[in-house]
């Protein structure tokens, strides 16, 4: 009897030993896997970053130059969220073991590269065959920019930001399709949905001006 309940006690143990080592795999082999250098997620990490940075100092800028309530308000919310959001991509890279800089040339990932091959829609091919990132102002509209003040300022800027908005529009839905990562997914469906939104309300601004 006694080593009966003991065999009992040892199966016992043994399944719940199967049941323990069964989830860890499932745990492991269901999680994510950490993208590499040359991947979609890491090209647009590291695009985005740059494209988002341009636009807080773009927000920057304008701010010294207008004494318009709203014009103010707008160019703060995209600086501080776009800043935010920069830092987080910064995250993402330092966590994945990748540099901040890659080989590649800004927007090759949109190309194909990453977990899905896809051919891309028109504005992603545009973007892709851009010698820089599309939507980007220039040295010369920067410098424009900053010699402006007033009216001239707002309409300049809202101009360009319109454009910088589109262009991270089409960088943030190129790549869902090309990921399976949670956070990078959230990301840029808020940047999709917070841009679009704010492409609506700066082509009002420049209506009215």
């Amino acid at each position: 009897m006694k080593s009966y309940s003991l065999r009992i006690v040892a199966a016992i143990a043994a399944l719940a030993l199967a049941v323990v080592a069964g989830c860890a795999l499932g745990s492991l082999t269901s999680r994510p896997a950490v993208p590499g250098e040359g991947s979609a997620e890491a090209g647009f990490a590291r695009d985005m970053q740059v494209h988002h940075l341009q636009a807080v100092d773009m927000s920057m800028i304008v701010r010294d130059r207008t004494e318009d309530p709203a014009i103010d308000q707008l160019a703060y919310d995209i600086a501080r969220s776009q800043q935010q959001q920069a830092g987080q991509m910064y995250g993402w890279l330092s966590l994945w073991g990748l540099p901040q800089a890659g080989a590649q040339p800004a927007m090759a990932w949109i190309g194909g590269a990453g977990h899905n091959t896809h051919s891309g829609t028109p504005a992603e091919e545009s973007a892709a065959t851009d010698t820089a990132m599309p939507g980007m102002a220039t040295p010369e509209e920067l410098a424009k920019l900053k010699a402006a003040n007033g009216a001239d300022a707002e309409r300049l800027y809202l101009e360009l930001m319109i454009e910088h908005h589109k262009a991270g529009v089409t960088m943030a839905e190129a790549i869902l399709p090309r990921t399976d990562i949670p956070a990078v997914e959230s990301l840029a469906q808020s940047i999709v949905t917070a841009q679009q939104s704010e492409i609506t309300y700066m082509d009002q601004l420049l209506a009215a001006r």
